[in-house]
């Protein structure tokens, strides 16, 4: 945080009971090959992942890519996302609203044109400059379009707001769920 930013911001920031310095004692402990997302930082980490992501609706292929950014952030299954030359944009269409993430900035929304009205994306158009390099990449909902991490199906985060992808290699307990909106 620096003295540049406005009040509201830093108190948006500043107002998370956990950072990832500390698991708390209710967190599962991860196994061989699984990370806690109790270990995330907060602010969030962004992290390139080579394997390969899927993501399609139905029969339809929407998004593949080897060279998606995975972000990693205290509480949270990550978030993949994609880049644009990777996600088969002509599919989308823009949708009504927003929403804002003190992170990354204003976010926007995308759903199918055969399927109006629920979004099945979003991107961050202009995100604060900690996170330049999601700009034009897409992030997918996995409780409204099948997502696959290394051929897994991904498991979608509770709550439906967030779009966390769950997998076999991360354990929580994951924010979402009633009682979790400061962890």
């Amino acid at each position: 945080m620096t003295e540049d930013e406005p009040r509201w911001l830093r108190d948006a920031r500043s107002g998370w009971t956990h950072r990832g310095r500390k698991r708390p004692p209710f967190a599962v402990q991860p196994g061989p090959g699984q990370e806690s997302v109790w270990d995330y930082p907060r602010p969030p980490a962004i992290v390139r992942d080579s394997r390969e992501v899927v993501v399609r609706h139905g029969e339809v292929l929407l998004a593949r890519s080897r060279d998606a950014c995975r972000v990693l952030e205290t509480a949270s299954p990550p978030t993949f996302y994609l880049p644009q030359e990777d996600v088969m944009a002509e599919l989308l269409r823009p949708e009504h609203g927003s929403s804002f993430c003190e992170w990354k900035g204003q976010a926007r929304y995308w759903g199918l044109h055969e399927a109006p009205g629920v979004p099945v994306a979003w991107t961050y158009p202009t995100p604060f400059d900690a996170f330049a390099a999601l700009a034009g990449c897409y992030a997918f909902y996995p409780e409204r379009v099948a997502c696959y991490v290394a051929g897994e199906r991904v498991r979608t985060q509770p709550g439906g707001f967030y779009g966390g992808w769950i997998t076999a290699e991360v354990v929580g307990p994951f924010k979402g769920d009633p009682g979790t909106s400061n962890w």
